[in-house]
């Protein structure tokens, strides 16, 4: 959008420029057609060389306004020039940014669907030897409690941060499946 509105103001600018370009040239004209008329020698009436004296001056004081101006919109032109391609180069740069992490995006969202399909297949292998009571077990914990699973360190249940029963650690460190008294996740002990 900044480079739409410095693009939009460079051309007023051009237009203003063009325009002033054509005014000066005009009274261009007409200051050299004023200058010869009163320089030919063709006028004797006083007044007349006078009131075109007049006009001639007049004539040089505006395009001398005008090729002031002219002067002016040029410097603004010259900077609204720079201004538009620095912003340009800098949407180039960004654009390329862009589609590089959009490609480097795509290619990790590529992989990452592979290694979650390398590891369903994987969960799928090693759920084949689990009972399937404890799986629905781990399932219906996950759905209600977000973590199925607690860690039990120094003798803490991990999920709640309660003091596990020495019965219960002893069951947890044998083979059977065991849950926590407290929050009900499953224990597990390293």
């Amino acid at each position: 959008t900044e480079l739409k509105l410095k693009q939009q103001h460079l051309e007023e600018l051009g237009r203003q420029q063009h325009s002033a370009e054509w005014e000066i040239e005009d009274l261009v004209n007409k200051l050299t057609t004023a200058e010869e008329k009163l320089y030919s020698g063709r006028i004797k009436d006083p007044k007349e060389l006078t009131n075109l004296q007049h006009e001639v001056n007049g004539l040089r004081i505006r395009r001398n306004q005008l090729e002031d101006k002219a002067l002016e919109i040029m410097d603004q032109v010259e900077l609204s020039t720079a201004s538009v391609a620095t912003l340009s180069n800098e949407l180039k740069t960004s654009e390329t940014e862009w589609h590089s992490q959009q490609q480097r995006l795509s290619t990790n969202m590529e992989q990452l669907k592979t290694t979650l399909s390398d590891l369903k297949h994987k969960r799928q292998l090693l759920s084949a030897d689990i009972d399937p009571q404890a799986i629905e077990l781990y399932q219906e914990l996950k759905k209600q409690r977000g973590r199925a699973v607690a860690k039990v360190e120094q003798g803490i249940c991990r999920g709640c941060r309660i003091l596990l029963p020495t019965t219960e650690l002893q069951r947890a460190r044998g083979d059977s499946l065991v849950q926590c008294s407290s929050c009900g996740r499953i224990l597990f002990l390293t």
